[in-house]
């Protein structure tokens, strides 16, 4: 006879069932407990710029522009003003020194000259006259001292024989009083007059001395407007190139006017602009080098312009070892400058990223190459072609070094 068996609790449905939702419990557990869950972003490997981070001597040095300029430029400014009559030269024609360029003309500056050497003029009269008065009064007094000298002779002779006939008692004491009065009035007035010679001599000295001041005075007056007058033709200060003139016939210019500018053909210079990042760490001796027709030619600085325009501030450097054979005025060429002697550090190539991120992290490649993740770093000294790593990458450290613009915040690129 056929016995019932018993039911089975765990059927094959049951185990299945069983079977998948612990499958569904791990998957879970899995996701909330060991998944990565940062944000990710698909990319096109081709589309990026993977670089390597290498290990070598970090060449401190920043890449600028220079422009060859004459190694002199002399301003021309007008001295004087006046409107232009004859311009002599053109702007490219080489000048020697004192070489005429321009003649002006100024009525007002001609009047004052003769103003001047009028005054000069009548000053020398009066000089003259007043010598020659001084000449007349001396000789004046030297024929009435002369004549005086021969009237007290004569008194003293009467005094004297007065004096004996009166101790005789020949002549009454009014006669010898009366010879006494006479001699003494002469001697006394004679002294007046010695006096009053002295002191007409040392007054004319004076006089003379006054004048004589004066008329130098005016006279180099008239020597300074006599050169202003000169002044009135524009002469080439040194021998070079007019490199330009910025005035024409008719124009007039003011005192003090830049009308062109002299360049110094013995040698050249280049004026360079740099960021004024670097300011702080551009000053004169610093080397640099550029290339012209296939060599190398080094430069150093020699003046360094603090003035900041525009972001940038410009330094003049020259050609220690002589200017390249067949290099012109106004050529622009690039220039390494160096900041610093090479030292060994850690490399990261230049790219786009550095805009987007500041330097403060990159995208670097795991191994199996197939993403990308968010590292932060720490960037050094830059120079055209690298980085300096101080910190957060290593040599062999694969890097996203193209622009991140299209990135976004997401933490983890996928291949």
């Amino acid at each position: 006879m056929d016995r019932a068996l018993p039911k089975r609790f765990w059927t094959s449905q049951r185990i299945a069932l069983a079977g998948g939702s612990m499958l569904l419990l791990s998957m879970l557990l899995y996701t909330f407990v060991f998944a990565d869950r940062r944000s990710t972003l698909n990319v096109e490997k081709d589309k990026i710029t993977v670089s390597t981070v290498s290990t070598g001597p970090f060449e401190d040095f920043i890449a600028v522009t220079g422009v060859v300029q004459p190694l002199k430029t002399i301003r021309l400014d007008a001295i004087e003003g006046g409107y232009v009559t004859q311009k002599l030269v053109e702007g490219g024609s080489t000048v020697r020194k004192g070489d005429v360029l321009l003649k002006l003309e100024n009525q007002s500056l001609k009047l004052s000259f003769l103003q001047s050497e009028t005054e000069a003029n009548r000053l020398v009269n009066e000089l003259q006259n007043t010598r020659q008065r001084l000449q007349i009064e001396r000789f004046t007094l030297r024929k009435n001292l002369a004549d005086l000298d021969a009237q007290i002779e004569q008194a003293k002779d009467t005094y004297d024989r007065q004096s004996k006939l009166y101790k005789d008692k020949v002549v009454s004491e009014e006669d010898f009083l009366k010879a006494k009065r006479a001699y003494e009035r002469l001697v006394g007035q004679r002294k007046i007059d010695m006096e009053s010679q002295k002191y007409q001599e040392d007054n004319a000295k004076i006089q003379i001395k006054q004048l004589e001041g004066t008329l130098n005075r005016t006279q180099r007056n008239v020597a300074l407007w006599q050169q202003t007058l000169d002044n009135l033709v524009v002469k080439a200060p040194v021998s070079g190139q007019l490199s330009s003139i910025d005035v024409e016939v008719g124009s007039n210019i003011n005192r003090g006017q830049n009308i062109g500018q002299i360049d110094d053909m013995n040698g050249f210079k280049m004026r360079v602009g740099v960021d004024e990042h670097y300011i702080s760490r551009v000053f004169t001796g610093l080397n640099g080098s550029f290339e012209f027709n296939g060599k190398t030619f080094p430069l150093s600085i020699s003046r360094v312009y603090p003035e900041v325009k525009s972001g940038r501030f410009e330094v003049d450097m020259i050609f220690p070892q002589g200017a390249p054979e067949g290099i012109k005025r106004g050529q622009s060429s690039p220039i390494q400058l160096e900041l610093g002697k090479a030292a060994k550090a850690t490399l990261l190539p230049v790219g786009g990223f550095f805009s987007d991120t500041g330097g403060n992290w990159v995208y670097v490649v795991d191994k199996t190459g197939k993403r990308a993740m968010k590292r932060n770093i720490t960037l050094g000294r830059k120079n055209p072609e690298f980085y300096e790593v101080l910190s957060g990458l290593e040599s062999g450290d694969q890097v996203i070094t193209s622009s991140y613009e299209n990135f976004g915040e997401n933490e983890v690129l996928n291949f």
